[in-house]
């Protein structure tokens, strides 16, 4: 199962005359807390080993701390305050990286006195913010509440996933298996400006080596090609379907994935019924949902935005769950706010209903999805400029359809038809179980790309 681990670097700061007793005790609480929150996803590097008690302060310390989080190739960057802080160490060590940078610092819990002084700790994020924001640093904030509070454990993951969404883009390699339809201009990408703007790589790959790579699989029958071929058919009906056909549409999934690891590539776009029907005589979209089932997702019709978008929502789920690449249909018949998420067969086996019977027709998967809140997402760009759509939606029922689907409800469709007639998007876009709205739209101001929140007003229909 292909996953990432978040580095995080956590830097907790301290004022110099403040108490030191005081800090610690903040500390202590805030790390017990983080600890506990996706600790399989994340790996915490301190700085214990640095300064007293792990706590920052001393200016001259700073570099070590910075070649300490350097020489750990930290993703993202965890700055607490205990009190005050010290605006200029928090400054120097947020600037020496170009990674997601976190500010939060617990609620005082009184004012000062005559006889001893607070912590002061709202005040002194406003004066380090300040400074982080003439050096132009971007940073995200939790806003000053209780460490025990359930608004510092969320925010503290939903900055998990942002980190994790940032991650994921930086150093991305797409296998582009084939080209697009024909027909279908509207998958058009630009390669040179994604790996400009993103540090994206597209992989060409050709359909002619998956097929071969098949083909000889099929014919070898390796015990890693029988296991599969045998553990399809044992959770899928089979029976309108061939021997030999099924056995191609295993072989192309194993064959895809080969080259996909050969060539570092974790997702991809596919070729999909313009190119393997003539190939190697079917249409194998069960590789794309199987795949995805194993953290590799591929988007239909060579749609390259469209494996991106389904690398955005691996991420931002922190690798948990599969996502998928649906197509935007039709209208519910009954729903108002309902719409059809529908492709010919390619969604994830994991997905699916478990009152759903599951079939291979044509090498096409046949079941509806489960019910559930979803995300909705789609990364595209027209003419250089990038856009992230995403909104949060729920399941609904329907009445039943051909190949993979799902009927999905929104709090308003008209408003959610018009941003995406409006904006540079196409019929495809990505789906994944969960709310991640509010970690879609850090991501995309790290990513320095327009976020079009779904449950906002853009352009008007007639």
């Amino acid at each position: 199962m292909y996953k990432q681990t978040v580095v995080l670097g956590v830097v907790p700061v301290k004022r110099g005359f403040l108490s030191m007793e005081e800090a610690r005790r903040q500390k202590d609480k805030f790390m017990k807390v983080i600890r506990g929150v996706k600790p399989e996803a994340v790996k915490i590097i301190d700085v214990d080993d640095l300064s007293e008690n792990g706590i920052m302060w001393e200016l001259d310390k700073v570099p070590a701390v910075i070649d300490k989080l350097k020489a750990n190739s930290i993703d993202a960057l965890f700055i607490p305050f205990c009190d005050f802080g010290e605006e200029q160490v928090v400054a120097e060590i947020a600037r020496a990286f170009d990674i997601p940078v976190l500010i939060w610092g617990a609620r005082d819990e009184r004012p000062n006195t005559l006889e001893s002084r607070g912590r002061d700790t709202q005040c002194g994020m406003f004066a380090a913010t300040k400074v982080l924001s003439r050096y132009g640093v971007k940073y995200s904030y939790i806003y000053n509440c209780e460490t025990e509070s359930p608004e510092f454990e969320k925010g503290y993951e939903n900055f998990i996933r942002v980190a994790a969404v940032i991650k994921a883009l930086k150093g991305l390699r797409v296998a582009k298996i084939g080209e697009r339809p024909g027909p279908f201009m509207s998958v058009m990408t630009n390669d040179a400006n994604l790996m400009k703007h993103f540090g994206i790589t597209v992989v060409p790959i050709s359909p002619f080596r998956i097929a071969e790579t098949a083909t000889k699989l099929i014919k070898e029958q390796t015990e890693d090609f029988v296991t599969y071929y045998e553990e399809l058919t044992g959770r899928m009906d089979c029976s309108t379907m061939k021997t030999d056909e099924i056995e191609k549409a295993a072989g192309v999934k194993l064959a895809v994935k080969k080259h996909m690891e050969e060539n570092r590539c974790s997702v991809g776009a596919f070729e999909c019924w313009s190119a393997f029907p003539g190939l190697i005589g079917i249409c194998p979209c069960v590789a794309l949902g199987e795949l995805a089932d194993e953290g590799m997702p591929l988007a239909c019709e060579t749609d390259v935005n469209g494996a991106i978008t389904m690398a955005i929502l691996r991420a931002c789920d922190l690798y948990e769950n599969a996502e998928f690449l649906a197509d935007l249909t039709i209208r519910h018949p009954e729903n108002e706010n309902g719409e059809l998420l529908w492709h010919c067969g390619p969604f994830p086996y994991s997905l699916k209903a478990k009152n759903s019977s599951a079939a291979l027709v044509n090498a096409q998967e046949q079941f509806e999805l489960k019910q559930g809140d979803l995300t909705i997402c789609r990364f595209d760009e027209l003419d250089g400029k990038y856009s992230l759509f995403a909104g949060e939606a729920k399941t609904t029922t329907g009445p039943k359809t051909s190949g993979t689907y799902v009927w999905m409800e929104v709090d308003n469709w008209k408003r959610w038809e018009e941003k995406l007639m409006f904006g540079p998007y196409i019929h495809h876009v990505g789906g994944v179980y969960g709310k991640y709205l509010p970690i879609l739209r850090e991501a995309a101001r790290y990513l320095g790309i327009e976020f079009d929140d779904a449950h906002k007003e853009g352009i008007h229909s007639l």
